[in-house]
């Protein structure tokens, strides 16, 4: 006669593969020739609104510009946004423009990225400005399936665009770096305009006094 044994039925434990959610990382790109408030304001006012883990700012190597843009030497771009942000918790810098060198299409540095961090959902940041000229980006429309635009909304400028874009609010300040190193050529002050350790800078290193 054949007897079955009776045992005790292992307990099966369903194990779930929760994912970590992404981080949310925002990029703000830029000459930063050099760095000023606005830039700081637009990254700290962009990143608490939309709820970002920090805001990176993105200094380019050599702006793929059709116009070629004339810029001092980027360690002192560098060196100038570290000073800028040291004392935030909530902006960074990414160096990964500086470090590829060549031009620095925006592409390519979002490929990157993406690549190497796989757990980070990245948001660009861009001027209301400079909204109408997404067309003419280098691959475009690969990039778009790659990043979110943010839109810092200006008065004058359109918010209607053929690609998605988050726009954002934030307060108007007209200041230009080209501003600043004309006040720098003059003689004038720039006390206010950029971070005080930024301003030290200019001044100890001799920056801007002659014509780029």
């Amino acid at each position: 006669m054949y007897q079955q044994s009776v045992g005790t039925i292992p307990e099966v434990v369903a194990v779930m593969d929760v994912k970590e959610p992404k981080k949310q990382v925002g990029l703000l790109g830029g000459n930063f020739n050099p760095i000023h408030l606005a830039h700081l304001m637009i990254g700290e006012q962009v990143g608490q609104k939309l709820g970002f883990d920090r805001v990176e700012l993105l200094p380019s190597y050599l702006p793929p510009h059709v116009d070629e843009k004339k810029t001092i030497d980027s360690q002192h771009r560098l060196n100038m946004v570290e000073l800028a942000v040291e004392d935030n918790p909530h902006l960074t810098v990414n160096m990964v423009e500086l470090a590829r060198k060549g031009k620095s299409y925006t592409y390519d540095t979002i490929k990157q990225l993406t690549t190497e961090h796989p757990d980070t959902e990245y948001y660009f940041i861009i001027g209301g400005d400079q909204v109408e000229y997404l067309p003419n980006w280098y691959k475009i429309d690969e990039l778009v399936q790659m990043v979110h635009f943010v839109g810092v909304k200006r008065p004058g400028y359109e918010v209607d665009s053929p690609y998605p874009i988050i726009w954002v609010d934030v307060p108007q300040i007209q200041l230009s770096s080209s501003y600043i190193r004309q006040q720098v050529r003059q003689g004038c002050s720039i006390r206010y305009l950029v971070p005080e350790k930024v301003r030290e800078y200019i001044e100890e290193e001799g920056l801007y006094l002659d014509e780029l």
